[in-house]
């Protein structure tokens, strides 16, 4: 089989489509025999994401992961959108919605999950405290905002972090009714059993949507950039992985910052799909089952 992989195409965003639009027609170009999209393909409001997945035209298995930017929202609740909207949205499309449901043809599996972040890989040097992570914004922007509910007597703000300005817009527009840590929990467990009820296939592929390994973020930038890093993803997702002894292959986006990792038995691979360049991978593994195609 032949799969295609691409992730972060970002549709309903007026620099990104047209380069989006491009990666598909060159995918479609390409073909294949299965395409992965890993998250981040369009906000839930409005149509974007329909109308992003309809100009795919590759015939056989097309796999779904949400991305955060799917969960933004200005009414919904983006718990339901996750849940209820977007399973149905994406099936009515033709697509096959991979949260909680692994795709098994012939010797080969999909499994995969958006993920989350639980601020692990915040950067230590900036040493800010979780509080500002849980607000999505850090000390310079809590001031400029007139937080002091987060700011308090600034006695375990160091020096290091006052002037980091910076804010993390899923704090915005994300409604998920629960903390990061919570719901990152809620999709390890469903990822986990994923893995395990397609522990035998043959070839297993792992896909999320935010980072699973520390190998995969990108280099250290600015210090907004490093402020952003606490929301990359978690290595709870990569220990998930790499516990499931028949997993060869692992993709991700969200970083939007290429990389690849041999890490033991596995090849990782980021995206690395930003807003102004798109990029997709081919993995030709197994065999696929006569009637998957």
């Amino acid at each position: 089989m032949r799969l295609l992989v691409t992730a972060d195409l970002h549709y309903n965003h007026a620099r990104s489509r047209p380069v989006a639009i491009d990666l598909i027609d060159r995918m479609n170009q390409a073909g294949g025999d299965a395409l992965l999209v890993a998250g981040d393909t369009a906000v839930a409001d409005g149509d974007w994401l329909e109308r992003c997945l309809e100009r795919f035209t590759i015939r056989g298995p097309r796999l779904f992961l949400c991305g955060n930017h799917e969960l933004w929202t200005h009414s919904a609740d983006s718990h339901a959108l996750f849940t209820e909207d977007l399973p149905r949205r994406v099936r009515a499309l033709g697509w096959h919605w991979l949260e909680g449901d692994p795709w098994i043809g012939g010797d080969i599996a999909v499994v995969g999950t958006m993920g989350w972040y639980d601020y692990t890989f915040a950067s230590p040097a900036l040493a800010i405290p979780k509080r500002f992570y849980e607000a999505g914004m850090s000390p310079a922007a809590a001031e400029y905002l007139k937080r002091g509910d987060l700011l308090g007597d600034r006695a375990d703000i160091p020096e290091s972090a006052r002037g980091v300005m910076a804010r993390w817009n899923d704090a915005k527009f994300i409604h998920l009714h629960r903390s990061d840590e919570t719901f990152l929990n809620q999709r390890l467990a469903d990822f986990s059993a994923g893995l395990n009820a397609a522990a035998g296939a043959r070839h297993l592929v792992a896909a999320t949507h935010c980072v699973p390994y520390a190998e995969l973020l990108p280099p250290r930038k600015s210090n907004q950039w490093e402020f952003a890093r606490a929301y990359l993803g978690s290595p709870k997702l990569g220990e998930v992985i790499s516990s499931h002894a028949n997993v060869s292959h692992v993709f991700c986006g969200h970083s939007h910052f290429p990389a690849q990792a041999r890490l033991g038995r596995i090849d990782a691979v980021n995206i690395g799909s930003g807003y102004g360049w798109k990029t997709f991978c081919e993995l030709e593994i197994g065999t696929l089952a006569d009637n998957e195609g």
